[in-house]
């Protein structure tokens, strides 16, 4: 008999408990550490800041006085002390100067890539959601590139434009899900593309984690060619997921062209079926999502009157979307807001 098995049955309990505690002082442990690094930084943006507003010429500091600190600092204590990350700490400090309204959540890499964006709207939207989401660094990158603010802003008014960069995104109803257009940049197709319905379905699968990150807060993966039978003949779904927000199915058919009416009458079918057969007690109405490249305004239009209103059709591309066509489109919105006062 093994010393292990001589233990008492409720060892395992005990390991568990001890792991468990060891994992959470350490996540504290970082917490505090990134907090007060945080915290560290903006004073010494303060210091500089303040240095500089002591009537010293300018040519004085600027250029030549970062430098001179970041040789200094370095010698003193090693890396960390760059003149672009002291740029970085200044600009903190003069963009956030109460301490107390800059976030202590995220690390000092994520707030490196936020004091990277010039725009104020802009850059107060990704630290909300990189709060709201608790996006990874890599996420935040990747939701910059793709354009995410700039993609989610141009398809609305003023009004909700500067409730997204105060608020970020939230899910709170369907339509809240959507985006005016999906980004599949990650999955590398090469120009021209030449893939099937199937392919395009099986890349996203393998590509789940950035998948999901381009869908948004809340998606739980249920399964791919879902199968459902009416009558004897089967029908395959191509995606099924769960949110977890707003507690129901999320059905999602790819199209390579253009969605004709039946795309959508086949839709709707599939969400009477998983209203009836699939949910359970506490589950709302599933919702269903037609992702295409292209999309006909009218024929949709024609096409769901009167139909299920958890049936959206939306675009999607497999390439990064033209950020300076995107920030016109809201400059021209907030233009006209500002005409019609």
């Amino acid at each position: 008999m093994s010393e292990i098995d001589s233990l008492p049955d409720n060892y395992q309990a005990l390991l568990d408990s001890l792991s468990s505690a060891y994992l959470q002082g350490q996540n504290q442990t970082y917490y505090a550490i990134n907090r007060q690094l945080v915290e560290t930084y903006w004073q010494i943006g303060r210091y500089i800041v303040e240095y500089e507003q002591q009537g010293h010429k300018r040519a004085i500091y600027g250029k030549a006085l970062l430098e001179a600190l970041s040789n200094d600092l370095t010698l003193r204590h090693g890396r960390g002390f760059s003149r672009s990350n002291l740029t970085r700490m200044r600009q903190f400090y003069v963009l956030y100067p109460n301490c107390a309204t800059a976030s202590h959540n995220l690390t000092w890499s994520h707030w490196v890539e936020l004091l990277k964006i010039d725009d104020d709207m802009e850059r107060n939207f990704y630290l909300q959601q990189s709060q709201i989401e608790k996006w990874s660094l890599r996420e935040l990158k990747r939701q910059k590139s793709s354009s995410l603010f700039l993609r989610l802003a141009a398809s609305k008014d003023k009004k909700a434009i500067l409730a997204l960069a105060q608020k970020g995104q939230l899910v709170k109803k369907p339509s809240d899900l959507l985006r005016d257009s999906y980004v599949f940049e990650f999955l590398k197709i090469p120009e021209p593309y030449h893939i099937s319905e199937n392919n395009l379905e099986s890349l996203l699968c393998d590509h789940l984690q950035p998948f999901l990150l381009e869908l948004g807060k809340g998606f739980t993966f249920v399964g791919r060619q879902y199968r459902i039978t009416l009558n004897n003949t089967h029908y395959k779904v191509d995606l099924v997921f769960y949110h977890r927000i707003l507690r129901c199915f999320v059905l999602i058919d790819l199209k390579l062209g253009d969605v004709e009416h039946y795309d959508i009458g086949q839709m709707n079918m599939y969400l009477g079926y998983f209203a009836k057969e699939e949910n359970i007690k506490g589950d709302n109405p599933p919702i269903g999502i037609i992702l295409s490249r292209n999309k006909d305004e009218l024929l949709v239009e024609y096409a769901t009157y009167n139909l299920n209103s958890q049936l959206f059709v939306q675009k999607y591309q497999l390439y990064l979307p033209d950020r300076e066509s995107l920030k016109k489109e809201i400059e021209l919105a907030l233009q006209e807001a500002e005409g019609e006062k």
